[in-house]
């Protein structure tokens, strides 16, 4: 990463972290980290007389098993207890438990799609975003609410039009975050951009969020991106790594032409995440790709861990 953005990950002489360090690191953004602050009582970061938060090292650990636990299912307002236990004393929770948390916030954004209600869809879908990370948002409630709602298409009288909302939202949502941290940063540019085959690109907005979010600036393609436009868009401008995304059944010639062809023309290093990069792991990386799995927050750490690698060189 440039050299400013190896800057933040630096911590100062008193040992004390950022907030937006503290976001890179644990993968966790500063409005939720605030949120497990104010209304949990999660964290409790220390402050600069001008009212800046700053952490430690043990708040850092302490934010990791907070994700940890958010991870095995256990709602947010149920894991300060569990904060003092060792991993393996925490109980699993119960299906029923961990189903009911994330089908509320299902159940309440749902009633706001069928209602085309944008106002109230924003203040439920906010709530969560507010109290999980990405990652776990992205797994939770976005990919099944998209499921749910793909499968109702025939069995509803507007069930077309619901999808469509819903899809247009989290476009509109998650585009103008990005957009506003693009204008704002200056960190190393990301190419993004969905594998041929793949027209859902919902995936790849969470992750070019969290790319922002961690310093990265993005230039994104969407879906369905034909493999051989990308290193013409090189030529005109540089980007540090190119991300594909994409499912496990990628398009035909994907795999075994297409992202050969694709390296081979490039010194860019290129990333794959999402099903595709679970499935076709072994070909991928014998042809020369990077895979990042399914997970956003590793994904990233892989991406921080290349780019530092090459720059060192």
């Amino acid at each position: 990463m440039a050299d400013t953005d190896k800057k933040t990950l630096t911590p100062p002489a008193e040992g004390r972290l950022p907030i937006r360090t503290v976001s890179i690191l644990t993968g966790v953004n500063a409005i939720t980290l605030r949120a497990w602050e104010r209304r949990y009582g999660l964290v409790t970061p220390q402050r600069t007389p001008k009212g800046h938060r700053l952490f430690t090292q043990q708040d850092v650990e302490r934010i990791n098993r907070i994700v940890e636990l958010l991870d095995q299912g256990i709602s947010v307002g149920h894991v300060k207890p569990l904060l003092d236990q060792a991993p393996g004393d925490v109980a699993a929770p119960s299906k029923t438990d961990e189903g009911d948390t994330w089908k509320d916030h299902q159940d309440r954004i749902l009633s706001t799609i069928e209602g085309f209600d944008e106002q109230a869809l924003d203040s439920s879908y906010n709530d969560a975003l507010s109290l999980y990370p990405l990652d776990i948002v992205n797994m939770r409630l976005t990919t099944p609410l998209l499921r749910l709602l793909g499968e109702r298409w025939k069995k509803r009288e507007t069930g077309i039009a619901e999808e469509h909302f819903f899809s247009v939202y989290l476009r509109n949502k998650l585009g103008a975050r990005i957009h506003h941290k693009n204008q704002r940063g200056n960190g190393p540019l990301l190419l993004l951009a969905c594998l041929p085959g793949e027209l859902h690109e919902t995936g790849l907005l969470f992750f070019a969020l969290a790319a922002v979010d961690a310093g990265y600036r993005t230039l994104i393609l969407g879906a369905n991106t034909p493999l051989p436009q990308i290193p013409g868009v090189l030529e005109k401008r540089f980007c540090a790594g190119i991300v594909l995304s994409g499912s496990s059944k990628p398009a035909r010639g994907v795999i075994n032409t297409g992202l050969p062809d694709l390296i081979g023309q490039v010194k860019t290093p290129v990333f794959i995440g999402g099903d595709t990069a679970v499935s076709h792991q072994a070909k991928l990386e014998q042809s020369g790709a990077i895979c990042l799995g399914k997970n956003i927050t590793q994904g990233l750490q892989l991406i921080n861990k290349t780019l530092n690698t090459r720059q060192s060189r």
